[in-house]
């Protein structure tokens, strides 16, 4: 069993949570992810390391509450525990020899591209970070990434908070006034990780997307995760899950995450509903 330290709501549909787990911690690198299950009757779930502490132990992950699983891993409390918490899997985000980077996160993505970005600001690279959401109320760790990064641009779509519009706008403001980026890195939904890639690519800058696909066994036997990477199919869970962003094939993998939303979206109601019931 996997202590629960603390538990912080973000924003109304996203909490982030430090788990008790000393042997995933040793081992922790930004990019990489855990697979979990609440209970021992529940569903296996990645969710990417959001964070880690060698000395106490813990392993930050922040989740959006998005199905079933998620619900019931919100419902847990400081001091309960989670059955399993296995890591960390997938391959770390690269470094070497990066000198300058940009950070491109959206909504929840953020979770993921905040320890990249501490991780080059502590190999004493320039770090500039893009963070994107919907509106005000949905931002998460600005703070964090203000002291992760030596420049932050926060954008919302409807201009309630930061500067109004999409996170390509003032990516294609820095490229265009000849910022030299060493690698962009970007992470959130795939619409917006394949239009980064579109701002990108003409200029021919390295560009890394983190790839989120449909997972169950995190070791590359099941499949659900794979991907058609330069027409080759590879497996996030052991391949990536970062990869080149000029290669993936972003309408296939579009097209397989919307395979179970309704399957998805009647067992996250099903849940709402037992939780309800217990509470009357």
């Amino acid at each position: 069993m996997y202590k629960i330290l603390k538990k912080r709501i973000l924003n109304p549909t996203v909490t982030q949570m430090s788990i008790e787990a000393p042997l995933v911690a040793r081992k922790a690198e930004p990019g990489q992810f855990i697979i979990l299950r609440v209970d021992e009757e529940g569903e296996r779930i990645p969710l990417t390391i959001a964070g880690y502490d060698r000395e106490a132990g813990s392993v930050d992950i922040i989740f959006q509450i998005v199905g079933a699983t998620t619900e019931k891993l919100n419902h847990k409390e400081e001091g309960e525990s989670i059955t399993d918490f296995v890591g960390p899997l997938g391959k770390p985000t690269e470094t070497d020899g990066v000198k300058k980077v940009c950070i491109v996160g959206g909504g929840v993505g953020c979770a993921i591209a905040l320890p990249v970005a501490r991780k080059f600001r502590e190999l004493g690279c320039e770090v500039h970070s893009i963070i994107g959401f919907r509106s005000k109320d949905l931002v998460i760790l600005e703070e964090e990434f203000r002291s992760a990064s030596d420049r932050l641009t926060v954008m919302t779509d409807d201009g309630s908070y930061g500067r109004q519009g999409v996170v390509t706008v003032p990516l294609a403001e820095a490229i265009d006034a000849g910022e030299k980026y060493d690698e962009v890195i970007t992470i959130g939904p795939l619409i917006m990780m394949k239009f980064v890639v579109a701002t990108t690519k003409p200029h021919g800058i390295k560009t890394t997307v983190s790839m989120n696909p449909i997972m169950i066994d995190g070791t590359g036997m099941c499949g659900g995760c794979r991907l058609t990477v330069g027409g080759e199919t590879k497996f996030a869970c052991v391949d990536g899950p970062d990869f080149d962003g000029f290669e993936v094939d972003f309408d296939e993998a579009m097209q397989r995450g919307t395979m179970y939303r309704d399957f998805e979206r009647h067992a996250y109601e099903e849940t709402c509903n037992l939780f309800q019931k217990e509470v009357r």
